[in-house]
């Protein structure tokens, strides 16, 4: 209509020419505080002192939502105010709608054992159509790709806060694995009818706890969590992955057995315990095994070297408790080997090799310290856990 008018009232300055966008009222707003606040501030100035304008000034008796500025009147940019605690009420998926979870670590030194208390979450993000979720918290170190290392808690229906006080336990958790693992736990919707839906998740260094003392965390869930390598385009997620090939070098991890070894002077006898396994891969369609294990010492040994445990099904914890013995002289067992074998049963068809690992002179790392332990520690009973590794079946017999 050939008038300057101000930007935020519209209220008319005079004909074109004028370089003001504000007029005096607008120009007293306080754009920090909320907008009734705002409208308030606006009436008392309004009050307090008069319009100066031209002549053909409009006084604003209302606040208007602000317009577009003409194209070849350009707004001056307003730095964004700052965001306070309470100045919450955006909506985003970053932070404020995925939910936090509360847990706690423990790390067993004398028993090499992880434990992991997984308490509650707050505040979930909705999933299903209801409004609802059905929460569960997955468990899973890195690096390491097997499905040996994954831990879940129960499912609990309905609820967007979840209250679980379930401990899972990761066994044969070693001092240097500690240094260098993370542990990540993630919060997912389980779907009967389609595939499960991340929420969010968290991560922990292992490093950062203390021997044998607890550690409590209340953590916001995240969307995604970014790796330590910088990497982008297609090689965008292959950080954890070349960890995972990098360990792996030696073979697939398999799972964990804890072995005991004893040589009985007064007998003659070398006792050997098969305790228990740990995070065992899943041979079966259902997700578990069928595990069994079987010890051997050779060479030269005959029929008599062979033993083999009871089978436990459906699990990947299996509990053993079973002891062999082999009658042999001390000085003869620097010259042996013990195969240590687990087969997952099939019934009328062969037995599925899960992994194994031997322990003698020429062995390795954990398998020959704890050999020379034996030898060394006569009448002392010691027991170790052991890495079970798939690149060696061929030396494994069924």
């Amino acid at each position: 209509d050939g008038q300057s008018r101000c930007l935020l009232c519209g209220a008319s300055f005079g004909p074109q020419g004028v370089t003001a966008v504000l007029c005096v009222q607008c120009r007293n707003v306080d754009f920090q505080k909320k907008p009734a606040e705002r409208e308030e501030t606006v009436s008392v100035e309004q009050r307090r002192q008069p319009v100066v304008s031209s002549s053909s000034h409009v006084p604003a008796t209302r606040t208007i939502p602000p317009v577009n500025a003409p194209a070849n009147n350009p707004t001056p940019q307003r730095p964004p105010p700052e965001r306070t605690e309470e100045d919450n009420d955006y909506d985003s998926d970053d932070a404020t709608t995925l939910g936090c979870l509360e847990f706690s670590l423990l790390y067993d030194q004398e028993n090499h054992a992880l434990h992991c208390c997984i308490i509650r979450a707050k505040g979930l993000k909705p999933m299903d159509s209801n409004g609802l979720a059905d929460p569960y918290v997955k468990l899973h170190l890195l690096p390491g790709a097997s499905k040996s290392n994954k831990l879940r808690t129960k499912t609990l229906k309905t609820t967007l806060n979840p209250v679980w006080n379930e401990t899972l336990i990761y066994h044969g958790i070693t001092d240097d694995e500690m240094s260098r693992k993370t542990l990540r736990l993630s919060v997912s919707d389980e779907d009967k009818f389609g595939h499960n839906e991340f929420i969010g998740e968290t991560r922990v260094a292992l490093k950062k706890l203390k021997f044998n003392e607890k550690k409590n965390f209340n953590v916001c869930l995240e969307r995604v969590i970014p790796v330590k390598k910088a990497v982008g385009g297609q090689a965008r997620g292959m950080a954890l992955y070349e960890d995972d090939v990098n360990e792996g070098d030696d073979g697939e991890e398999r799972g964990r057995i804890l072995i005991s070894l004893t040589y009985n002077s007064e007998q003659s006898r070398l006792m050997v315990g098969v305790v228990r396994c740990a995070h065992l891969a899943a041979m079966d369609s259902n997700g578990y095994s069928d595990p069994f294990v079987k010890v051997c010492l050779k060479p030269d040994m005959g029929k008599k070297a062979k033993n083999k445990t009871q089978i436990k099904k459906k699990t990947l914890n299996p509990e053993f408790n079973e002891e062999f013995s082999y009658e042999i002289k001390h000085g003869e067992l620097a010259k042996k080997t013990l195969d240590i074998s687990v087969w997952d049963y099939d019934m009328g068809k062969s037995n599925d090799f899960i992994g194994g690992c031997q322990l003698g002179i020429q062995a390795k790392g954990e398998c020959l310290k704890h050999w020379y332990e034996c030898l060394k520690n006569k009448d002392k009973k010691i027991e170790r856990w052991h890495v079970l590794l798939n690149d060696n079946t061929a030396q494994f017999e069924d």
